[in-house]
């Protein structure tokens, strides 16, 4: 038996995972709100380090170059992708819950040193140490999430953590918004507020247990066995491909719009920094209401309903930068950007990629998975994003434009390609792929 197909067996006893049982219990939810918190603080510290960079830019004398790189480095990019690649292996290895304890320590760390940073050196490492660990911990959280959801509400849970998502950079921005007028000074506060979430999170997250579904496949000896071989052949090598390309393309867009977008608005002169965090605060708003009442109900419902989704959504975003090509770069156009772009991503972006992450590999490769696909997004946003400063100096046209073509791609091959595993168990899904394999 391969270690495939022995993850494809369905625990028994006390081992049991959920399966098409559509009621959530209480436990489901508090872990999932613990896990959801990876994504508030990779989104509020990227957000946070978005909304402070011409802050840093002046305090420490940095250079266009400097920008992209110190954006390069942290977590939204090159850094969180080092931590996804270990830590996605790690959690398939030693299990979700020794990532998922432990990492926040790392980020409260990193976290620190930005806040008091003194020098270039200090916000540089502490910006890095950051990225790691949101990387590491982001994929093993999902994959805890996904794990313990039954079947016909993982949509439900997994948009959880894109509420969260969103939520952390919405107070991050009005803090930064309440804290402008303190100068430098604002955007220390800023960094504390995650430091103390983090440690908040990490202490409530001692009592959780270790994912059911990863236990009984360690039982069976499948995920000692499991090499990361498997990923690249078979099902997993298409499901590989489908979920890096709508990521990594999507990703692109959305990670220049969430840390750059405030810099751009101040940068070309279409607005000050009060007003570059206000729009940018909104746009996460409509983020949360689109994925509470739309997302969250029609993601489990059906295959049809997932593509429909995507499909109205692709378009949406095409738009939001499309309309950056033919009108000025103004404050009304850029409303009209955050409102079709916030709808439009959590329609067909990164919630759908992180359900169906969840669902398209085995259990004994699911955070080894997630993890390359995380990092390889993250890695090639970093290379991106040590040349948006240099492309946006001047004009928001080349960058909008190649935004809008990052967009058609992952809209079209998501579209076109989406696997159907609406509201199946994990174990079935498995059964279904192994076969097939």
């Amino acid at each position: 038996m391969t270690s495939q197909e022995a993850a494809a067996v369905p625990p028994s006893g006390g081992s049991s995972s959920p399966g098409d049982d559509a009621t959530i219990t209480r436990q489901q939810w508090k872990v999932s709100v613990l896990g959801a918190m990876a994504s508030y603080l990779d989104a509020g510290s990227i957000v946070a380090l978005g909304a402070a960079l011409t802050m840093f830019q002046t305090a420490f004398d940095l250079g266009n170059g400097a920008v992209g790189v110190l954006t390069a480095i942290g977590p939204n990019a090159i850094g969180c992708a080092i931590g996804a690649f270990a830590g996605g292996r790690l959690g398939d290895k030693l299990g979700r819950k020794r990532i998922y304890k432990w990492d926040l320590l790392v980020y409260a760390v990193g976290i620190l040193l930005i806040a008091f940073a003194a020098n270039p050196a200090m916000l540089f490492v502490g910006t890095f140490i950051v990225g790691v660990a949101v990387g590491a911990d982001v994929p093993t959280s999902l994959a805890l999430v996904g794990e313990l959801s039954p079947a016909k509400q993982r949509g439900k849970l997994i948009g959880l953590t894109q509420v969260a998502w969103s939520l952390g950079p919405v107070v991050v921005l009005l803090l930064a918004l309440i804290l402008s007028p303190l100068g430098l000074l604002g955007t220390r506060i800023v960094f504390l507020s995650l430091f103390v979430a983090a440690v908040v999170t990490w202490a409530l997250r001692q009592g959780i247990a270790e994912s059911a579904t990863w236990k009984t496949a360690a039982a069976t000896g499948a995920t000692a066995r499991a090499t990361v071989a498997e990923l690249f052949r078979g099902p997993n090598l298409r499901a590989m491909v489908w979920t890096c390309t709508i990521y990594t393309f999507w990703g692109l867009a959305a990670g220049t719009n969430g840390i750059f977008t405030p810099y751009m608005i101040e940068t070309l002169g279409a607005g000050s920094q009060a007003a570059s965090v206000a729009l940018s605060c909104a746009g996460f708003v409509i983020c949360i209401i689109a994925v509470v009442f739309v997302f969250m109900r029609l993601s489990d419902a059906s295959h049809e309903a997932r593509r429909m989704m995507w499909g109205i959504g692709s378009l949406m975003q095409v738009a939001a930068f499309g309309i950056y090509l033919v009108l000025p770069f103004t404050i009304p156009v850029v409303i009209a950007n955050v409102i079709l772009f916030a709808v439009g991503g959590t329609l067909a972006g990164e919630p759908t990629y992180k359900l169906v992450s969840q669902e398209l590999f085995p259990t004994t490769l699911r955070t080894t998975a997630q993890g390359v696909t995380f990092g390889v997004a993250r890695v090639l946003l970093g290379v991106w994003s040590f040349f948006v400063p240099l492309l946006a100096s001047a004009s928001i046209g080349p960058v909008a434009a190649l935004l809008t073509t990052f967009l058609v791609i992952s809209g079209v091959v998501g579209y076109f390609w989406m696997p159907n595993t609406a509201g199946k168990s994990l174990e079935r899904i498995e059964q279904e792929r192994a076969a097939v394999g």
